[in-house]
């Protein structure tokens, strides 16, 4: 009867942690050394310019295996932007566009994160540049879960394109044949590798 008693008793321990750690979900962060944030922009109006920031960080939280309910954060330093070209950099950083004395940081947060099929996803939130807040939608693709040493991995990349002027990154010279030095359309690739964090490591 006690080893019953004690059998039922270990199973409804059981149930009832995996259900506190149901409840609390999965989370990711990003494991930065395998992950990157790129940008291109037209220049002159027949090539392109590529950059990237060094310095992000990012978090994923979900309670369904196909991450349709997964609230996404995601944030940038801009002062860590790099072009490989210093004076191009500096302007970056300044009035003309990021402003990056006043607004170090580039926020990003989602409002959905719908599934569409075949590892696509239609990610949706809202992109802070400066101190202007729009919604933003991104196409990502999947790469899938792996085990990984002491802990799963998973991987996305996210595509979208924005209007710089929406976010009064405002410099416009025109080249002699009317178009812009600078292009108004600005690329975004984000390829990342998250890593899973184990529950004894959520604070």
């Amino acid at each position: 009867m006690q080893k019953k008693l004690f059998s039922l008793l270990s199973v409804m321990a059981f149930m009832f942690i995996s259900v506190q750690l149901l409840a609390q979900g999965t989370k990711w962060t990003v494991d930065k050394s395998h992950s990157n944030v790129k940008f291109t922009v037209t220049h002159m109006t027949v090539s392109e310019v590529e950059g990237t920031f060094k310095i992000f960080e990012g978090n994923v939280e979900h309670t369904k295996p196909d991450f349709s309910d997964a609230t996404i954060s995601f944030q940038v330093d801009i002062n860590s932007i790099n072009t490989e070209n210093e004076n191009r950099d500096k302007h970056l950083k300044s009035e003309d566009f990021f402003n990056a004395t006043q607004f170090p940081t580039m926020k990003f947060s989602s409002t959905s994160f719908k599934p569409l099929g075949n590892n696509k996803y239609q990610l949706s939130g809202n992109l802070t540049i400066r101190d202007i807040t729009k919604p933003v939608v991104f196409d990502v693709s999947y790469g899938g879960t792996v085990n990984a040493g002491k802990g799963r991995k998973s991987g996305f990349k996210a595509k979208t394109t924005i209007n710089r002027f929406d976010y009064n990154l405002k410099w416009d010279r025109a080249t002699e044949a009317g178009g812009l030095v600078v292009g108004k359309d600005v690329d975004i690739q984000i390829n990342l590798e998250m890593n899973e964090v184990k529950p004894q490591e959520v604070k």
